[in-house]
């Protein structure tokens, strides 16, 4: 039996807040009035501990976004809190998270970061006061207990908090606010889950159906066929859906959906956007495939759409809630996919203009992307990102960013998930970071890049893929919470995807060992191991390893020329072999947890030629060159190298040739180290997360 007389802190607060919920309802609003709002305050304060040192203004806030549901918010109030959240750097001004994916020692550690917090601290050191760290952490406590209990992810909440903000908070002898709003609603009903599970149809189909190929021209449906053909998909496992033809290019075609003789795994539909609204009911009626990938665009894209695609959005969600599930729906403005693990390549590219040569021994990364050409612009610059998997998802009529990374975040064959990101559909923000988190405490890394940052890029993200862009700074702030890599370009896209798949399996600290026989290039590096949110820090090297060095460089008759140290300019007269001897030198000591080497491609000693008319054999043909001898060195350390060929075209080879085996490879010292430095914070921070979730 349940004898307890007590009730927490936490549930007073709630019962307390859900009676003045009740009050303003019953008299017909949805926002505290000032009366209400002190006595808000008055039982808010009540329930806090013994306050800290005043004299910091803190705003403190629970919204109920759009994107992501409930987030808490935490930094500076009163007016330094209305400066523009520019002048600040990352994580300074204010912080964000997920109530769902925090709790107060979370947030407390997230808060540690603000300028606020830091103030704060300062003081209590310099009254000779306890830190503020108990009375903060029990704050967020409340505001969380607040958030969750009052959110439209909680079954049972009566009402929803909209916005709660607590703005010139101080935490003296007596807990004060300044300022306070109080917004709330009625739950509204979301859409109906998708049936997930039906992924894996559209990525390892084992039929395909096509509507709308031509006969007689080489339209998209006629393009995506030759696809299909070319990446040796079985002719005798895809059918073409057209009345009045017996066959097209040796495939079979049928009058109708309702004369399929079984059901088809995937139906691609390729035919003009007008066409898809009535295709879609029969789709729906004739329960005849799993899964439909809708390649028009234009649906939603443009004001006379939106209402349409809307409708149609609703029938697809309606057919949900149908036994079985209905089937899911990828895109529309859909690319298309590509699966090599399904042996089928659907995107209206010509294969001839964007081939996909493995590059990887083994295939283990997923790429994900609002845009088909984001994917087809990154592969072409970049063949070594090689995803096992990449789907351009369009308009999200139906399947969602959060639905597919949940799908691929549980995939044990999947390392590495890289995602490009126009917007949200309401409430899958929140599905996303759940997404997130779940891929991380599975040991998978997730890297993302939403555009959209500007107003006018905002602009552009409606216009493209009938998306609401939403705030980039509370995207960024709840996705790196949950764990993800967040770029905030393409290239930093590029470089952190890469760096991601290339390093997966290493061990990853913060203390780097710097090689170059470049001068600038070694302090390059020394200049690129901070970032505004991480930070390496060069290694001490031992004594055993500089006299290791000292012999090194005296064997090749450089040590009258060299100092060692970290970072070490090695001199343009080390050759290859001096190159890995040194690199190993650095990876034995136990004080360097990752090396970045520049292999000075032009250096006259280097093997770095495809041919040298200078010396012929000295060039990548010979044994004894970079290309030969660092893969089994990166291959078989456990530390994180980064290799570094800083040259032109005539030096395209040598980095190819590393890469195809297996090295880390950048073209600049500069993106190599920052990109190691974003990386190795992010692989901590997942180790925390897991470590927290144990």
């Amino acid at each position: 039996m349940n004898d307890r007389t007590t009730i927490s802190p936490g549930e007073a607060l709630n019962a307390a807040t859900g009676k003045l919920f009740r009050q303003a309802t019953g008299l017909g609003r949805d926002a505290f009035d000032a009366a209400e709002c002190e006595r808000f305050v008055a039982s808010f304060g009540a329930v806090l501990a013994e306050g800290v040192p005043g004299g910091v203004d803190l705003r403190i806030a629970l919204e109920n976004t759009r994107e992501f549901g409930m987030v808490l918010t935490a930094g500076q109030g009163g007016l330094d809190g209305a400066l523009d959240r520019a002048n600040f750097r990352k994580d300074r001004a204010a912080v964000s998270a997920s109530v769902e994916l925090t709790d107060a020692p979370d947030f407390l550690r997230l808060f540690r970061r603000t300028v606020a917090y830091q103030k704060m601290a300062a003081l209590a050191q310099r009254d000779g006061r306890r830190a503020p760290d108990p009375v903060l952490e029990f704050c967020f406590g409340l505001m969380l207990g607040l958030g969750r209990e009052y959110s439209a992810q909680n079954p049972q909440a009566e009402f929803v908090i909209r916005q709660l903000e607590l703005d010139q908070v101080q935490f003296a002898k007596k807990p004060t606010v300044g300022v306070a709003r109080v917004e709330f609603g009625q739950p509204v009903a979301g859409r109906l889950p998708r049936p997930a599970h039906k992924i894996d149809k559209l990525i390892h189909p084992q039929s395909i159906g096509i509507i709308g190929v031509s006969a007689t021209s080489m339209n998209f449906g006629r393009i995506i066929l030759k696809n299909l053909m070319g990446s040796g998909y079985p002719k005798d496992q895809l059918t073409i859906i057209r009345p009045g033809e017996a066959e097209i290019d040796g495939v079979r075609c049928v009058e109708s959906l309702r004369a399929l003789p079984a059901k088809l795994d995937l139906l691609i539909v390729a035919v003009p956007n007008d066409a898809v609204y009535e295709l879609v009911d029969e789709i729906i009626a004739t329960d005849a495939v799993e899964s439909v990938m809708l390649i028009p665009g234009g649906l939603g894209e443009t004001a006379k759409s939106r209402e349409p695609a809307a409708a149609l959005a609703a029938k697809i969600n309606a057919a949900h809630g149908n036994p079985g599930g209905g089937p899911v729906f990828l895109g529309a403005n859909c690319l298309g996919v590509v699966s090599h693990p399904g042996g089928y390549d659907s995107w209206f590219i010509p294969l001839e203009r964007l081939p996909k040569p493995q590059k990887k021994a083994q295939r283990n990364s997923v790429m994900l992307s609002q845009s088909g050409a984001f994917m087809i612009t990154r592969i072409s610059q970049n063949p070594w990102l090689d995803p096992a998997y990449m789907l351009a998802l369009g308009n999200q009529t139906d399947l969602t960013h959060g639905d597919m990374l949940g799908f691929f975040a549980d995939r044990p064959e999947i390392d590495t998930l890289g995602i490009y990101i126009e917007g949200f559909k309401d409430g899958d923000g929140l599905d996303f970071a759940r997404a997130v988190r779940k891929a991380v405490l599975n040991g998978k890394q997730v890297v993302v890049y939403k555009s959209g940052r500007s107003e006018a890029g905002a602009g552009g993200v409606m216009g493209h893929t009938a998306s609401i862009a939403g705030d980039p700074v509370l995207f960024e702030a709840v996705l790196r919470q949950a764990g993800a890599i967040v770029a905030e370009d393409f290239n930093a896209f590029d470089d952190l995807f890469y760096i991601a798949g290339a390093l997966h399996g290493k061990k990853v600290g913060k203390r780097l060992g710097a090689i170059s026989g470049a001068g600038f290039e070694a302090v390059g590096m020394a200049d690129s191991i901070a970032t505004e949110t991480s930070s390496l820090e060069m290694g001490a090297l031992e004594a055993a390893t500089v006299e290791r060095v000292q012999a090194i460089l005296a064997a090749k008759r450089l040590d009258a020329l060299v100092e060692v140290r970290n970072p070490i300019d090695i001199n343009p007269g080390a050759d290859d072999g001096a190159h890995l001897q040194i690199t190993e030198a650095f990876l034995d000591d136990p004080n360097i947890d990752a090396v970045v080497v520049g292999l000075d491609p032009t250096a006259p000693s280097i093997r770095g030629l495809e041919t040298s008319r200078l010396r012929p054999g000295y060039d990548l043909s010979d044994p004894k060159g970079t290309v030969h001898i660092y893969p089994p060195l990166a291959a078989k350390s456990d530390k994180p190298v980064i290799g570094i060929v800083d040259g032109g075209s005539l030096y395209d080879a040598m980095a190819a040739k590393l890469m195809d085996q297996g090295v880390c490879v950048f073209r600049n010292c500069g993106r190599g180290t920052r990109a190691l430095a974003r990386y190795v914070e992010a692989r901590l921070d997942a180790d925390a997360i897991r470590e927290r979730n144990q």
